[in-house]
């Protein structure tokens, strides 16, 4: 009954917010409580949600404040050189901006974390798009692409998660599938080229000049904003606050909380041009921070009222014994889609594990459906999937709806999945 419940409140939650019957957050909140008000929790549901928005109150205060810090960067001109200058190189190419943005994408990836990667990537490019008028989809598919397929990196949350369970270190669990990591990089690069050729099909390439200069662009007051004087300052502040968030010398939270109050401080040292900031980015902090607590709620209900686990063990129940020996494929071809129904958490500590012991069952070593599930389940799963935080910031920070972002990316997306379980086959990190 249970798992019933589950898996028909996350079907109408995603039927809801892919078709637009309702908002995000709305449906975050209002399913989750109809459902359990059905299976009888109705005494429950309070505590429940209170606990979801604990779990998730340290992330809402590091979007909070990290959509401060970068919103802050962007008015103090801090990435106006970089955009005049990608200008400059690209002259007006869309297939060169969105081959460029996957290969930023992953290199700034390999600090592990994908809230870093979208607030620095978004930040740096969303400019840029926007000047030659490109689809902002575009720009958080290929940032998710990219983003996803370094997230198997073995510092990263997936992979930790997985060696935790299986209790194997990353030679064992992660090594073997470094072949396929490469290929999908490889996808990744050649699914950009892809999607450039449609923007370049569809913009034309811009004649733009030479001597294009940003500062050109900007309104009377974008330009009272900027602190040309203080380019310096602020570009170590950010150096050292992306080396402090790859190296956690602090909570995250906490980093961006100081990092950000310091660069209002100096940057706009007068309490009304601070009033004024703050003001300005009102709007996205409200809308990105409520969805993250909204997306608590929802988790804190499902998991309270016993949900997840009743969908966990329904799942190896569904697995008939002739495909038992396949298990490993089965897991890396249904982990990606299964990221709507799961959060990181759920999965990897929740599902794997009945997962592996099943595989054990049959035959096959559990390492393998870790392997198998590190392909798809957060490689192409966690930035679409709305049970995670970091799809929020991406696409609040993009501008774009998360049902059309779903829409846009998600067949990219899964063939990512698919062409690097096919080389984890052909090298035998996962059997079949």
């Amino acid at each position: 009954m249970l798992a019933l419940l589950g898996f028909l409140a996350i079907i109408v939650f995603l039927y809801t917010i892919m078709t637009k019957k309702l908002s995000v957050i709305v449906a975050l909140v209002i399913i989750p409580v109809i459902f359990a008000l059905i299976g009888g929790f109705g005494a429950e549901i309070g505590d429940m949600m209170l606990k979801g928005i604990i779990k998730v109150a340290p992330t809402g205060v590091l979007v909070m404040f990290a959509v401060l810090y970068f919103g802050l960067m962007i008015d103090t001109g801090l990435f106006d050189p970089l955009v005049s200058r990608m200008i400059r190189l690209v002259k007006g190419d869309p297939l060169k901006i969105v081959v460029g943005t996957a290969i930023l994408t992953m290199m700034v990836a390999l600090d592990g974390d994908g809230t870093s990667t979208f607030m620095i990537t978004i930040s740096a490019l969303l400019p840029l798009y926007k000047k030659l008028k490109m689809n902002p989809l575009v720009l958080s598919g290929v940032v998710a692409l990219g983003a996803g397929v370094m997230n198997v990196m073995p510092w990263g949350g997936p992979t930790a998660r997985a060696m935790s369970v299986l209790k194997v270190d990353s030679s064992v669990l992660f090594n073997p599938v470094i072949p396929a990591l490469c290929a999908g990089i490889l996808w990744v690069i050649i699914a950009a080229y892809l999607l450039g050729k449609k923007e370049r099909r569809r913009l034309g390439v811009v004649t733009l000049k030479y001597e294009y200069n940003h500062h050109d662009e900007l309104s009377e007051d974008q330009v009272s904003a900027r602190r040309p004087k203080l380019f310096w300052f602020n570009v170590i502040l950010t150096i050292v606050l992306i080396v402090a968030l790859i190296m956690v010398w602090l909570p995250l939270p906490v980093l961006f909380v100081i990092s950000f109050t310091v660069a209002l401080f100096v940057n706009y040292p007068k309490i009304e041009e601070q009033h004024k900031r703050l003001t300005a980015y009102g709007h996205n902090v409200v809308m990105v921070t409520a969805m993250i607590f909204a997306a608590g709620i929802f988790t804190g209900i499902l998991t309270g009222t016993g949900m997840i686990d009743a969908m966990a063990k329904a799942l190896v129940t569904f697995i008939p014994d002739a495909l038992g020996g396949h298990l490993p494929v089965l897991v890396a071809i249904t982990s990606m889609p299964l990221s709507f129904v799961f959060t990181p958490d759920a999965y990897y500590f929740g599902v794997m594990p009945v997962l592996s012991e099943a595989a054990s069952a049959f035959g096959v070593e559990p390492v393998a459906v870790g392997r198998a599930a590190i392909l798809g389940q957060m490689t192409t799963g966690f930035p679409l999937s709305p049970l995670t935080a970091s799809t929020f910031i991406l696409v609040g920070m993009a501008g774009v709806n998360l049902g059309d972002h779903q829409r846009f990316i998600f067949k990219w997306a899964f063939a990512t999945t698919i062409v690097m379980t096919i080389i984890a086959v052909i090298t035998g990190a996962i059997p079949i």
